[in-house]
């Protein structure tokens, strides 16, 4: 087990340690699922954890996937933004997931393969506010109007924010005491040695303490790792706006330069010239009233 770790070329999130990797993953896995389904497994063999190749974010890992009784693929994942390409990203994994649980020449046999029914979940606990339960559908991302042959995914997003009290933190008690762990940490916030702090204000409580006190470094790199990786995103979308708006200034500079020398073109020819839409031209013409 501790070769396993050492091995691993990803950093995991907390919430990947307690659901997949920690000695108490396959029970935590177990109370999840038993809390999402109104089922009572007791037998932690009936979890079986799915490997699938990394889909990471700069080698870091926040989302679980396992098996149920030969019956049921749960692919989860932690998020602290509600992003709504996630129904994608699952198209993407669940394929890889199946890869690893059906064997290759059963694929090609004249008999049905029957395989577990997918579920989609990601658990929410950002500090923007949002609903208590949300439906994302890959079909949202669509180009065309969704057809009788398309494929649909839906992915059920539940906000585990303690405060938004969700029926789920009353089920299922490893995933309460996460939700608020992160609470404690994020009230510490700003002080020296935050996560020291609420990792002792937590072991004091009882809050995931078992876990703490044989974890507490690992924990404390973990929650570093997570919100250097948060940051890079958000810096990494304030630069993708700032370079959209560059752009677009650019763009409008080229149309405008255009209608100027060529006053008689439709918009639709100037957009030809330019290599841009025609909505594109209209509003050029209206943002400079030519």
């Amino acid at each position: 087990m501790i070769m396993e770790k050492e091995n691993r070329k990803h950093k995991d999130s907390l919430f990947v340690d307690l659901f997949y990797q920690d000695e108490t993953a396959k029970k935590n896995l177990l109370s999840l699922y038993n809390a999402l389904h109104d089922t009572e497994y007791q037998d932690e063999n009936v979890i079986r954890k799915v490997k699938t190749p990394d889909v990471l974010y700069k080698n870091f890992k926040n989302d679980i996937s396992f098996e149920v009784d030969g019956q049921v693929l749960v692919l989860g994942e932690h998020q602290s933004t509600v992003n709504p390409n996630i129904p994608l990203r699952c198209l993407l994994y669940v394929g890889r997931a199946y890869e690893q649980l059906i064997d290759k020449k059963a694929r090609y046999r004249t008999t049905l393969v029957k395989i577990p029914t997918p579920e989609f979940y990601t658990f929410y606990n950002g500090q923007k506010d949002q609903p208590l339960e949300q439906e994302l559908k890959l079909s949202d991302a669509f180009i065309n109007p969704v057809g009788n042959n398309s494929a649909e995914l839906k992915v059920k997003v539940i906000n585990i924010n303690s405060d938004k009290a969700h029926e789920l933190l009353k089920k299922c008690d490893i995933l309460r005491e996460y939700s608020q762990f992160i609470d404690t940490v994020r009230a510490h916030s700003g002080e020296e040695s935050a996560i020291k702090k609420a990792i002792r204000e937590c072991i004091d409580r009882g809050i995931l303490a078992d876990y703490l006190k044989r974890k507490g470094s690992e924990v404390e790199n973990m929650l570093i790792a997570e919100y250097s990786y948060e940051e890079d995103i958000q810096v990494k979308q304030q630069e993708a706006k700032q370079q959209g708006r560059q752009e677009g200034l650019i763009l409008s500079g080229r149309i405008f330069q255009t209608v100027k020398s060529n006053p008689n073109l439709t918009d639709e020819q100037i957009a030809a010239e330019v290599g841009c839409e025609p909505e594109e031209v209209e509003s050029t013409r209206k943002m400079f009233g030519i």
